[in-house]
């Protein structure tokens, strides 16, 4: 199809919109005018339960953006992932991380057994770890991993590690470093012991700069604390796609578990990327954590669109952003568990959906891509849900809750965290009329003046859109369910948009640049060669450094 921004409906959609606006739609009046409501616009699967009756939509608006959905031919790009079709045209590669965790007959089965010859070996692997089988260079049993990784070899590992934190296998510590600031890797090794630390190095190029150097700091620290050399091997493996770059590090190609082209960065955690996962919470975690997947993997593939989980919230995602004038995206679990799922979500949709061009190259004439931001309930209520409630931005928030706790002696006190959530979501629909703040002080006493004047400022408009997550409990299984949630809800994004979400030409420019300026850092020449603010930092830089 052409530009989305182009076609007829696009501008049905946004006349729609219009008409909401003008008559002055609120979600309140919308509850009013239909008393089954919550049952109308909520779904569930067998994990998630999603409710996206607290946006400003219609059955109408409903309808008009599926309609949009079947002109972008969603549903053929849908049966085209799961083939195994090229949907990564600047790179000419597969999109088949749902192949990690769920049986394609559709695609070529070298995919399917890939998958299950990777995980026989992590299998293998991590049963030795945690038998003690495997041993350092003193004979000791391993008890710290370190992963050494960046990005999707970094963000998803480590916030599904400390998601299932309830399942660690003691006396095993896993610990993620991945910022190339040298203070990262050296307070992680300062809790380590050279004889019983694993690390495992994450790369698929193993030449990605932060992994690299974080690697070679590690292997100095190792050397340097009395490790021996020939017994390199017992410490380091990797996961990576550049075996012989690995090797020359000192890994036993036996403990070289692969990459592949058709598996991006951010879709990785459910690869041997997940090994650290693994071993920190135990093979039947792990799995179970793809079974989610894989249960979401197929209700994406089978449901109707206007039952399909992922699409709606990729619908409404495109609604937001295009009709209602939303730029930013809040995540908001409640589960302390769950805390690193917004940085994870940032990686996922902002390195996905941030481009400015469609698949072919010609500019977008939409908006794509939200700021995706947030922290975990109820700490964020502390600071910045002021902005939520109050400020000028509409900001649609994503309330990620979980019904039943893991731990049943403090039933009392999870039940307050769930009232927060719930009240919350609820807080940004309603809001509170001036009128309704002016009584409030009249009652508490103020005298009308005050209270007038008071009321203005404790005004809360309301009408702010959400949607609310449930998963009955947080185990491996909902969260492998989740995640695969809004990976699909990202692909329904791009297809709407017409770009292509598995690249991420963005980050190159940086890499390139710094390459340059590390030079210039080191060099004692006068720095002339970048512009003025540039040269400027690195001269200023060097004084320092020379005065320190």
């Amino acid at each position: 199809m052409t530009n989305p921004g182009r076609s007829r409906l696009w501008q049905k959609l946004e006349t729609h919109y219009l008409n909401l606006h003008s008559a002055g739609t609120t979600l309140s009046q919308l509850f009013c005018d239909d008393p089954q409501r919550f049952e109308h616009f909520s779904l569930t699967t067998d994990t998630v339960f999603l409710d996206y009756s607290k946006n400003l939509l219609t059955r109408e608006t409903r309808d008009l953006l599926l309609e949009l959905a079947r002109e972008c031919s969603l549903s053929d790009a849908i049966r085209a992932m799961y083939r195994g079709e090229r949907l990564n045209n600047t790179e000419n590669r597969e999109v088949l991380h749902v192949a990690l965790r769920t049986t394609l007959p559709e695609a070529d089965p070298q995919y399917n057994a890939a998958v299950a010859a990777t995980l026989q070996r992590m299998e293998g692997f991590v049963a030795r770890v945690h038998s003690g089988e495997w041993k350092g260079y003193t004979d000791k049993p391993i008890t710290t991993v370190i992963n050494i990784g960046i990005g999707g070899s970094d963000l998803g590992p480590a916030m599904v590690t400390e998601a299932l934190r309830h399942w660690h296998v003691p006396p095993l510590r896993t610990h993620f470093t991945s910022n190339v600031d040298p203070a990262h890797m050296r307070s992680t090794l300062a809790q380590a012991d050279p004889q019983t630390t694993l690390f495992i190095i994450a790369s698929k190029s193993f030449s990605t700069l932060e992994t690299h150097q974080n690697a070679a700091l590690a292997r100095r620290w190792y050397i340097e604390n009395g490790g021996d050399e020939s017994k390199v091997s017992r410490h380091f493996v990797a996961v990576s796609a550049n075996v012989p770059k690995a090797q020359a590090f000192g890994i036993d190609p036996d403990n070289i578990f692969p990459l592949w082209d058709w598996v991006g960065g951010r879709y990785s955690l459910w690869s041997a990327i997940g090994l650290p996962i693994a071993l920190a919470c135990g093979m039947a975690q792990f799995r179970a954590l793809l079974e989610g997947a894989s249960l979401m993997d197929q209700h994406f593939r089978d449901a109707p669109l206007e039952a399909n989980m992922p699409v709606i919230m990729g619908l409404l995602a495109v609604w937001h952003t295009n009709f209602c004038g939303a730029s930013s995206q809040a995540i908001l679990p409640y589960s302390q568990a769950l805390h690193l799922f917004p940085a994870f979500l940032q990686q996922l949709e902002m390195e996905s959906l941030g481009k400015s061009v469609d698949r072919h190259g010609e500019p977008l004439r939409a908006a794509s891509g939200p700021v995706v931001w947030g922290s975990a309930g109820t700490n964020g209520q502390h600071s910045f849900h002021q902005l939520l409630h109050q400020g000028t931005h509409l900001i649609p928030a994503d309330f990620i809750g979980i019904v039943r706790t893991l731990y049943p002696q403090d039933e009392d006190q999870h039940a307050h965290l769930l009232a927060n959530c719930f009240s919350q979501s609820q807080a940004l629909m309603q809001g509170k009329s001036e009128d309704e703040a002016l009584a409030e002080l009249l009652a508490r006493g103020r005298d009308e003046t005050t209270a007038r004047v008071l009321a203005r400022h404790k005004r809360i408009a309301g009408n702010k859109p959400s949607n609310t997550l449930l998963l009955p409990e947080l185990s491996a299984r909902t969260l492998g369910s989740l995640i695969a949630l809004y990976e699909h809800k990202v692909f329904v994004e791009s297809v709407i948009w017409q770009l292509n979400a598995f690249d991420q030409w963005g980050v190159e420019l940086g890499k390139q640049l710094g390459e340059r300026l590390h030079a210039a850092l080191r060099c004692a020449e006068p720095c002339t060669a970048f512009d003025g603010s540039t040269n400027g930092l690195i001269t200023r830089c060097r004084n320092l450094d020379e005065h320190a």
